[in-house]
């Protein structure tokens, strides 16, 4: 009896090649790698999923340049499946209004504002260099370089694993078919993480609003639709809220756009943890069992690989994870100490902004849970409060310069044990605060007579798409 074609793909399926007929099967594998090709090369047919999370903001399908997998597919021989979903409210589009110049006004005028108030609660200088309002969709488009960079490795060991299931005696007889079920995996993966990632695009409020440089260095950016939608929970007035946000979103620019050595930190972070998340391939080859090659297509998500992922319980991932939670409570608590000393009495529902801001960090979207269940990476601060306890701490004891002085180099910064107990760690540590930082470490702390002068442009922040 010859080996059954594996993840469905067998006599069952369809209108499905005679395993036992060379001519058939070349043909088959051939018509599956053009349908699964991944343009990028990698491990995540990214072409796919930046096609999807579009689709899922506008409700375009195949006419709106979704031709791959998974709208739309049908296997070869097979009826082309309707393209519109059995559920209606399934797969309705959250939209994807243009910004308009009344919101691109008010986004340039709140990062001003944001940024002015900054000054003088961060040793810091603004890392602003260009001001942006993004649609939903502009946001999906200027991130998806750094969500690749992010998901790859993830993936690679995903695809890795499926690639593995092929048996044995039938990689010797039929070499694409290893190289196919990369590829499927590839375009798998890429359905869904554009889903995710389309969703997500509907509840982000900033660039930088994960606690990740999601965006080009530098550029400050708010998403207005998403705002305007984030407040109506909120009983606050809408500029409030939007000049809260601003006040996050340039206080992460600051953060990353003078420690030069916390984005490749951070990355690094993300990387160990991944390099160490362990493949469940009995729940890949029980998700590919259920392939129906008749009607795959129908839905993004008909084919749920979540929960593929899990961490190694091994101390080297423990390890990792807990650098990863910690290098993201710093920067987050680092980000919600200087706002809320920024906005201070400026403010009137300052309190109210910042509790519900915590709230949502602390416990992420519906989205980011879909995104972090299918990547098995969590991006959230599990400590946020405890970091911004120790941020707090520093300035009252250290002050402002003595605090950013931390983020001269990584090995300054607080450890898990400082965690505990905040006032101890900034009663005992080292007074840094009129070292200033070498040009190895960047520029934190006093600037120097240069970095005093501005430089053309820099009296206000430069207006939308400058760079």
């Amino acid at each position: 009896m010859p080996a059954d074609i594996p993840f469905g793909f067998g006599p069952s399926g369809g209108d499905v090649p005679d395993p036992n007929d060379p001519r058939q099967m070349q043909q088959f594998l051939s018509q599956l790698q053009q349908l699964f090709a991944t343009p990028s090369g990698g491990p995540v047919n990214w072409d796919l999923a930046r096609q999807l999370a579009q689709a899922h903001l506008t409700g375009g399908g195949p006419a709106a340049g979704v031709s791959q997998f998974p709208v739309g597919f049908a296997m070869p021989g097979a009826p082309m499946p309707a393209t519109e979903p059995a559920d209606p409210d399934a797969a309705k589009p959250v939209g994807d209004p243009a910004v308009t110049a009344v919101e691109r006004a008010a986004v340039i005028e709140a990062l001003r504002l944001a940024d002015l108030w900054l000054e003088p609660e961060s040793a810091l200088p603004s890392g602003v260099r260009s001001t942006a309002a993004w649609s939903r969709g502009e946001w999906l488009n200027q991130t998806l370089p750094i969500w690749r960079k992010l998901c790859d490795p993830v993936a690679a060991r995903m695809v890795s694993a499926m690639t593995e299931l092929v048996p044995e005696e039938m990689r010797a007889q039929m070499g694409p078919m290893t190289s196919m079920v990369a590829s499927l995996g590839g375009a798998l993966l890429g359905g869904q993480l554009g889903t995710a990632l389309g969703s997500l695009a509907a509840e982000v409020l900033s660039a930088g609003d994960i606690g990740l440089p999601l965006g080009p260095a530098g550029t400050a950016a708010l998403l207005p639709a998403n705002i305007a939608e984030y407040g109506k929970g909120l009983e606050v007035p809408d500029d409030q809220v939007r000049l809260y946000v601003a006040l996050r979103e340039a206080a992460h620019q600051r953060l990353f756009g003078h420690v030069p050595w916390l984005r490749g930190h951070v990355f690094a972070a993300v990387e160990a943890y991944a390099a160490g998340i362990h493949v469940d391939r009995e729940a890949i080859e029980e998700a590919m069992s259920r392939i129906d090659p008749s009607t795959l297509g129908n839905d993004p998500q008909e084919l749920v690989l979540e929960g593929i992922f899990t961490p190694e319980d091994t101390p080297q991932q423990r390890a990792a994870l807990a650098r990863l939670e910690t290098a993201l409570a710093l920067v987050e608590g680092w980000v919600c100490h200087v706002v809320d000393r920024a906005a201070g009495e400026r403010l009137p529902d300052v309190v109210k902004l910042s509790e519900a801001f915590r709230r949502r960090r602390a416990a992420g979207g519906p989205a980011e849970q879909t995104f972090a269940a299918l990547v098995g990476l969590e991006l959230r601060p599990r400590r946020l409060r405890e970091a911004t306890a120790l941020w707090n701490a520093l300035t009252e004891h250290r002050g402002v310069s003595g605090r950013d002085a931390l983020w001269g180099h990584p090995d300054l910064l607080p450890d898990e044990e400082a965690f505990a107990d905040p006032d101890l760690f900034a009663r005992t540590q080292l007074d840094l605060g009129d070292l200033g930082f070498s040009e190895e470490f960047g520029s934190l702390g006093e600037p120097s007579a240069d970095e005093k002068k501005p430089s053309p442009g820099e009296e206000k922040p430069p207006s939308d798409g400058e760079s």
